[in-house]
């Protein structure tokens, strides 16, 4: 993951040669950044600012949970962590509340931040393997408690964002209380306010509507839209909105590949042989 954000950082033109020495040694002949995501000019274009991941990357040391390289209590770490909570779906145990906290601690050294960062991966597992939206909420909050492993009061504060969208559902004033800024913390609460508060399928493009109304909208659609997606599919998606992302094909090669990858193991293993030969090429896992 530290090498995939290399090479991000390599395209946005942050530090390009230092990565390049870093990661292809020096060598003229060596292609670097490499994979298939380095030719998406896309992806190189500025979208805003994320000034904790610049600093993390530009010092060229990744941090940890114990060695933290920043103190940034920012939500980006969060946002780009959804997507990996495909990997416990389904699964038991603590050590994925672990991981997802060393994976936020990356670039974010705030516990807040990691905690909030661990609780989102869980919470989006157990959507995509729950029975309902509250449901898998609840079920995911456990888990999370269970670990044992997050800041202090998260789990009550999960929780109570869940009874504010009993109380309270798609009240403008709690979302503003529950999400005031761009911590990762205030988008996380505020996406479970409005993932409970709309959790029909049908509901979708409401929730994204209600949730771009919190005073950081960006985060806490994202979050929502994370909770609903894995819980009904990807059809539930308004797709007036999905046919304007820019990055669109992009995103549904990732997730299809991704889901090969779990799978289907195309790259092949110690004990078997690729089915894809490129697989390694568009995905350099080192």
């Amino acid at each position: 993951m530290w090498h995939a954000y290399c090479r991000w950082a390599a395209g946005q033109g942050i530090e390009s040669e230092r990565f390049r020495r870093r990661w292809a040694g020096g060598g003229a002949d060596k292609v670097w950044p490499d994979g298939w995501l380095a030719d998406v000019s896309a992806l190189a274009e500025r979208r805003g600012s994320a000034p904790a991941t610049v600093a993390a990357l530009t010092g060229f040391e990744q941090g940890t949970v114990e060695r933290p390289v920043t103190a940034s209590r920012g939500c980006h770490a969060l946002t780009r962590a959804l997507a990996v909570g495909v990997l416990p779906a389904g699964r038991k145990g603590s050590a994925w509340v672990r991981w997802a906290r060393e994976l936020a601690a990356l670039t974010h050294g705030d516990a807040g931040a990691q905690s909030a960062t661990a609780a989102a991966v869980v919470l989006v597992g157990h959507c995509l393997h729950g029975a309902s939206v509250l449901q898998a909420l609840a079920a995911g909050t456990e888990a999370v408690e269970a670990a044992r492993d997050v800041a202090g009061g998260l789990v009550a504060r999960l929780a109570g964002a869940r009874e504010d969208a009993e109380r309270q559902p798609a009240d403008p004033a709690r979302l503003a209380l529950l999400a005031p800024d761009a911590t990762a913390e205030a988008v996380l609460l505020g996406g479970v306010y409005v993932a409970a508060s709309f959790s029909g399928r049908a509901d979708v493009g409401a929730a994204l509507r209600f949730a771009a109304g919190a005073p950081h909208g960006e985060g806490v659609g994202c979050v929502a839209g994370a909770l609903l997606g894995a819980a009904h599919g990807t059809d539930v998606l308004p797709t007036g909105l999905v046919s304007r992302l820019e990055l669109a094909w992009v995103l549904d090669v990732l997730a299809r590949d991704l889901v090969a990858e779990l799978t289907e193991s195309p790259g092949g293993s110690e004990y078997t042989d690729a089915k894809d030969p490129l697989w390694l090429t568009r995905y350099p896992g080192w």
